[in-house]
C-alpha cells in the first residue's frame, strides 16, 4: 500500500486550477483526494511545496530504451530512471531494437521488465515485419497485446503503397502510425544538415528535402485514405508548412518536435563533437524559428525527446559515430528555459504539450491534478538554475547536447500512482 502524502502550499498547473493560487494536495492510496485544504492525517508524509509547482506528470511518446539487444547503451530499468528524473511517468518506446519489436515474445519481454519500474512503458511495434519494408506485420496481434502505435522508426516505409495500406490497417485496429520522415536515398552518407557548416567541415550533409519529401508523402497518403498519421521529430521549416496546411484542410495529421530543434542550430557541429549529431539533424536559424512558432501556434502537438542513448566509445569519432542524443532529463528544463522563461508559452501550454496531448494521441487517459485522479505528479522548481553535468544523468549513456549548459527549472519530485519514484528535494 502506498504511503499517504500531503503536499502543502504548492502552485498547481491544471486547466481547472487558478495558476496564481497555491493549494494543498492530499494523496491517499494513490489517488488525489483533495486539491485545496488537506485534511489532517498523522500517517501522511508531509512535503513543503512552498515556491514549487505541481504539473500532471509528463509523457514522452518517442524514446529508445535499446532493450532488447543494445543494453550496453540503455535498458528499460535505466531508461525508466532517467524518465523519472525528468518528471516523466509514461513513455512510448520505439521498435528498432534487436530483435525488432514485431513478435509476442518481444512485446511480453518488454512489458514484464517494465512492470517493476514505476513508469508506464508503452510500446511501438514495427509497421513491417523485421523492419525490412517488405510486408506488413500483424497489427491484430499488436492490438491484442496492448501495443500503442506502429512505426519503422529510424527510417520510413520506402514503398508508398505499403505505407498506405499500413495507415488503413492501423486505422481499423486503432493504432497510431508514427512516421520517421527522412528519405534515405536523399540522405545518402550524410551525417549532419547539408549547408554552410557541412561544407566548412568537409563532411557529407543531409539535404532538408529528405524530411520535407516524406512528410509531404505521408500527408498525401493519409489524406487520400482518410486516416491518421503522426509525423515524428519535425525539424524543418518546410515540414512545418506542410503540416500546418494539412491541419487547416482538416486532415488527421499530428506531429511532435524535440527541444533541440527549437534551440540549437547546425553551428553546434563546428566543435566536431558527435554529441551534437542526431536524425534528423540540427538545422538553420530559419528552421528553429519555424519550429518555435509552430509550438506556440499549436501546429506542433507534442514535445518529445527522441531519447537515443549511445555509449561514449561509440560517440568518440565525429564522422563515424551513430546519430542520437539523450534527452529525458533535460526536456522539461530546456522547454522552460527557452520557451516559458522567454515569455513564448505558458506553463499550461507546456503541460498540454508534454502531458495531455501525447496521452490523448495514444488513446490513453490524460492525467490531471484533480480530486479523484490517479496521483501522477511532477513537482518542479521552475526557477532553479542548474548546469547539466552528463556524469550525473541517470541514463546509462551521457550523450547530451545540453552538457555544460545552465538551464532554469528542474523536476525535484516525481510521483507515479501515488508512489515517489524520484526525489531531489532540498532538505
Amino acid at each position: 500500500m502506498n504511503q499517504n502524502i500531503i503536499i502543502r502550499n504548492i502552485s498547481v498547473v491544471d486547466e481547472k486550477a487558478q495558476s496564481d493560487k497555491c493549494y494543498d494536495i492530499y494523496i491517499c492510496d494513490g489517488i488525489i483526494k483533495t486539491v485545496g485544504i488537506a485534511p489532517e492525517d498523522a500517517s501522511a508524509l508531509v512535503i513543503d511545496g512552498t515556491g514549487l509547482t505541481a504539473f500532471p506528470s509528463f509523457f514522452d511518446m518517442h524514446v529508445h530504451f535499446r532493450d532488447p539487444g543494445f543494453t550496453h547503451k540503455e535498458d528499460i530499468i535505466t531508461g525508466s530512471a532517467a524518465a523519472a528524473a525528468g518528471g516523466v511517468t509514461g513513455v512510448l518506446c520505439m521498435p528498432n531494437t534487436n530483435p525488432p519489436v514485431d513478435s509476442e515474445e518481444t512485446i511480453n519481454y518488454i512489458r514484464e521488465k517494465a512492470a517493476q519500474t514505476g513508469i508506464d512503458v508503452y510500446q511501438t511495434a514495427c509497421i513491417t515485419s523485421g523492419m525490412k519494408g517488405e510486408k506488413l506485420a500483424d497489427f491484430d496481434m499488436y492490438k491484442r497485446l496492448g501495443v500503442a502505435a506502429v512505426s519503422d522508426d529510424g527510417k520510413p516505409v520506402k514503398n508508398a503503397e505499403l505505407m498506405r495500406q499500413a495507415l488503413i490497417n492501423a486505422e481499423e485496429t486503432g493504432l497510431l502510425v508514427t512516421s520517421h520522415c527522412e528519405d534515405m536515398d536523399i540522405i545518402g552518407k550524410g551525417i549532419m544538415n547539408k549547408g554552410a557548416v557541412s561544407e566548412k567541415l568537409g563532411v557529407a550533409g543531409m539535404d532538408r528535402a529528405s524530411e520535407d519529401s516524406i512528410t509531404a508523402r505521408e500527408i498525401a497518403l493519409a489524406g487520400a485514405a482518410g486516416t491518421r498519421v503522426h509525423i515524428a521529430h519535425v525539424s524543418t521549416e518546410g515540414s512545418i508548412g506542410f503540416i500546418r496546411d494539412a491541419k487547416k484542410r482538416g486532415l488527421k495529421v499530428t506531429c511532435e518536435t524535440c527541444p533541440h530543434y527549437f534551440i540549437f542550430t547546425e553551428e553546434k557541429l563546428l566543435a566536431r563533437d558527435a554529441d551534437y549529431r542526431m536524425n534528423p539533424p540540427l538545422r538553420e536559424k530559419r528552421d528553429i524559428d519555424a519550429v518555435a512558432e509552430a509550438v506556440m501556434d499549436g501546429t506542433i502537438d507534442c514535445i518529445v525527446t527522441d531519447h537515443a542513448p549511445h555509449a561514449a566509445d561509440e560517440k568518440s569519432d565525429f564522422e563515424k559515430a551513430p546519430n542520437g542524443v539523450v534527452g529525458l532529463e533535460t526536456s522539461f528544463a530546456a522547454t522552460l528555459t527557452y520557451l516559458y522563461h522567454t515569455g513564448k508559452i505558458t506553463l499550461q501550454k507546456i503541460s498540454e504539450l508534454m502531458s495531455e496531448n501525447p496521452r490523448k494521441l495514444l488513446g490513453l487517459e490524460p492525467v490531471y491534478i484533480r480530486e479523484g485522479s490517479t496521483a501522477d505528479i511532477c513537482i518542479a522548481d521552475i526557477n532553479r538554475e542548474w548546469t547539466v553535468d552528463p556524469d550525473r544523468l541517470h541514463s546509462k549513456s551521457h550523450n547530451t547536447l545540453f552538457k555544460g549548459i545552465t538551464l532554469k527549472g528542474k523536476p525535484v519530485l516525481t510521483i507515479s500512482k501515488g508512489k515517489i519514484i524520484f526525489s531531489e528535494m532540498k532538505s
